[in-house]
C-alpha cells in the first residue's frame, strides 16, 4: 500500500517507521513548511497534521480521489463540510478521535457504563485528561468523545472545561512533560468513587490503529468510523 503521510511531525514518524515494517510504503509526506514526494501516487492518506491544516489536508486528499483517514483533533466545527465534500465526490473518508484499539473498546466501556449510570442520580460524572505540552488543542478530541458518550445517558446539558454548574460536565484538562495520553472517566457519589481509565504508553497504539483502518478502508467507498473498522 502506499501512503501519503498529511503531517509528518511525532505521529506521521511513528506511522512511517510502522508502515514501511510491514511492507506499505511513504510516496508523499508534507508538513507546513514543505513536501516531499506526490500526494496522487498514493493510495491512501493518512492526517496526523494540526487543527489549521486538518481541513485543507482532508479536502486535497478527497478531491484527488485518494481515501483518507483522520486523527488531527480540533477542526471539528468543518466536519459537516468534509462529509459533504466527501459525498459529493463519492469518497473515502475515516475520521476517529483517537485511532488506538484499546482507546476504541474503552469507548464501548465507557458508553455502556454511562447507560448503566443513567438511573443512579447520585453520581456525578466528571472526565479528567492527561497529555504532552505540545498538544494544542483542550480538552483532547477523545476527552469529547467520552463526553459525548456520557452525556446521552445523562441529566447534564453540556460539557465543559474545567466546569462549575451542577448541569455541566466537567473535563479537566493537563498538559505535563513527554505523556502519551491518559484519560479517566469518575462518577462520583458521597459514598464512593468509581473511575475508568486508559492510559497510553507509546504512540505507536495509535499509529498501529490509523494503519489498520487505512488498510481497511482503501477498496472502501463512504464515511466511517473505528466501529466499522473493528466491528464494534
Amino acid at each position: 500500500m502506499k501512503i501519503a503521510l498529511l503531517g509528518y511531525g511525532k505521529m506521521g514518524r511513528t506511522i512511517e517507521k510502522l508502515a514501511e515494517e510491514k511492507g506499505h510504503s511513504i510516496v508523499f509526506k508534507n508538513t507546513k513548511d514543505s513536501s516531499d514526494g506526490k500526494l496522487e501516487n498514493a493510495d491512501i492518506a493518512i492526517d496526523f497534521s494540526s487543527p489549521e491544516a486538518a481541513v485543507a489536508n482532508i479536502s486535497k486528499a478527497i478531491n484527488a480521489g485518494i481515501p483518507i483517514v483522520s486523527g488531527t483533533t480540533g477542526w471539528l466545527d468543518s466536519f459537516d463540510e468534509i462529509t459533504d465534500l466527501c459525498k459529493e465526490r463519492n469518497g473515502s473518508f475515516i475520521y476517529a478521535s483517537n485511532f488506538s484499539i484499546g482507546v476504541n473498546l474503552f469507548f464501548n466501556i465507557n458508553e455502556y457504563a454511562a447507560g448503566l449510570f443513567a438511573s443512579w442520580k447520585e453520581y456525578t460524572a466528571s472526565i479528567e485528561e492527561i497529555h504532552h505540552v505540545e498538544k494544542k488543542d483542550a480538552p483532547s478530541g477523545t476527552a469529547i468523545t467520552i463526553a459525548e458518550q456520557i452525556l446521552r445517558h445523562s441529566n447534564q446539558k453540556e460539557w465543559k472545561l474545567d466546569g462549575k454548574d451542577e448541569g455541566e460536565l466537567k473535563i479537566t484538562a493537563k498538559r505535563e512533560k513527554d505523556v502519551k495520553g491518559t484519560h479517566i472517566v469518575s462518577y462520583d457519589s458521597k459514598i464512593d468513587t468509581i473511575s475508568l481509565k486508559h492510559e497510553a504508553h507509546s504512540r505507536e497504539g495509535f499509529a498501529m490503529g490509523a494503519i489498520l483502518a487505512a488498510e481497511w478502508l482503501k477498496e472502501k467507498k463512504g464515511i466511517f468510523t473505528m466501529k466499522d473498522v473493528l466491528g464494534l
